[in-house]
């Protein structure tokens, strides 16, 4: 009997009768339903936070790209059944199982995909989310506002290779509005500036952070902006706007400003 159910527990979901899932709902890629269950609803977020439990440690909070499921369960499944076939999927995908209560609770990640799943029997919640930094939604008047009174804009969204002055192809909507601002400001000449973390030496940051401003102005000149009327300066780790001590903080600590000159 013992090896009967663990077979069927991990049987092909179409052996099953399902009612229809709701509408525009589908799996997650990366885990599979409990055979049997339908989709009572889901909701999609480009960003958002969730909450994963994490027994003693507490609660883990993490940003990025929201994804949740509801789902029901075929009459006769028990608690431990969902559990047990979440856990053995989570294992099969290369997940890392970070906490378990059984048979209610279970939080794993793989990379910076982030599992959650709230269980009871008849229904489950789960919860998948991508982690990831908020983009900066920026427009050439919001840049040359906040210049205008301040005299400067820290810029995020360009994004460069680890340890590395190379662009990311992710930054050109960002880059481009750089572009644009100086189109419509023709007389506005500025200060690229490249900013770092504390992590690694002082000195190897410095040269990145002058290399990074630096390939800023390379884009910026190569698209029709006068050379001019840029200039590019790094102060590596020397100007921090957050906590180091944090990833958060870290993340706001490197980036672009634009100075007015």
């Amino acid at each position: 009997m013992k090896i009967f159910c663990a077979v069927l527990l991990l049987l092909s979901p179409s052996l099953f009768a399902q009612e229809p899932d709701a509408e525009g709902c589908k799996d997650s890629a990366m885990i599979t339903r409990m055979p049997g269950s339908k989709i009572n609803s889901c909701d999609n977020k480009e960003y958002d936070q969730a909450t994963f439990a994490m027994g003693d440690a507490g609660d883990k909070v993490i940003e990025g790209e929201v994804h949740t499921w509801d789902y029901y369960t075929r009459e006769g499944v028990s608690e431990i059944q969902v559990f047990r076939n979440v856990e053995t999927a989570l294992k099969r995908a290369g997940f890392t199982i970070d906490y378990e209560n059984s048979p209610m609770q279970i939080t794993a990640h793989k990379g910076k995909a982030w599992y959650g799943l709230d269980n009871r029997g008849s229904y489950y919640d789960q919860t998948i989310v991508i982690e990831k930094a908020m983009e900066q939604e920026i427009t050439a008047s919001d840049l040359i506002d906040e210049i205008n009174k301040s005299g400067h804009v820290a810029v995020y969204g360009i994004h460069f290779d680890t340890a590395k002055a190379t662009i990311q192809s992710d930054s050109e909507t960002v880059l481009q509005q750089i572009e644009q601002l100086m189109q419509q400001n023709p007389t506005l000449k500025l200060r690229v500036e490249g900013h770092t973390d504390n992590q690694g030496a002082a000195a190897a940051n410095q040269t990145l952070s002058d290399k990074r401003a630096q390939a800023v102005v390379a884009w910026l000149t190569s698209h029709g902006c006068a050379a001019s009327r840029l200039t590019a300066k790094g102060f590596g780790a020397t100007k921090p706007v957050a906590d180091n001590t944090t990833e958060e903080g870290r993340a706001k600590n490197r980036r672009v400003e634009l100075a007015k000159q």
